[in-house]
């Protein structure tokens, strides 16, 4: 099965593993399953980065390169994907997480979030 994963889960997966629940490692661990990083993702931490958050203390380039290098997809944004976004609830706020959610549900793909507000999204939104 395709995975999207959240940014917290792929900067926990690349650089703190034990950040990462069972379930997370569940799905992350199985061979059957294709991961997947949106410029999404990429996005969030070079700005998050940039700003010197403590929670984004990865080189966006980086964590690209280490995820290309470790077998990950890269799922770019499209205007499918921005316009998918009109018709989510107002759950979150963040832009990042929702733009996620969008293309989530535009490819069918899961998303997995560590962010109980993003597992809140029915469909193919599974908190771990």
């Amino acid at each position: 099965m395709k995975l999207l994963l959240d940014t917290h889960l792929l900067i926990w997966q690349i650089g703190q593993p034990k950040k990462l629940s069972a379930a997370a490692r569940a799905y992350l661990d199985n061979p059957a399953n294709d991961l997947l990083f949106s410029a999404a993702n990429i996005w969030e931490v070079a700005i998050k980065y940039g700003r010197g958050r403590a929670d984004f203390r990865i080189d966006p380039r980086l964590l690209r390169r280490g995820l290309l290098d470790h077998g990950y997809i890269e799922l770019p944004i499209t205007s499918a994907h921005a316009v998918a976004i009109e018709a989510l609830p107002p759950l979150h706020k963040d832009p990042f997480d929702r733009i996620l959610v969008a293309q989530s549900a535009v490819e069918e793909i899961i998303l997995l979030t560590a962010d109980p507000l993003v597992a809140q999204y029915h469909g193919l939104v599974r908190g771990v």
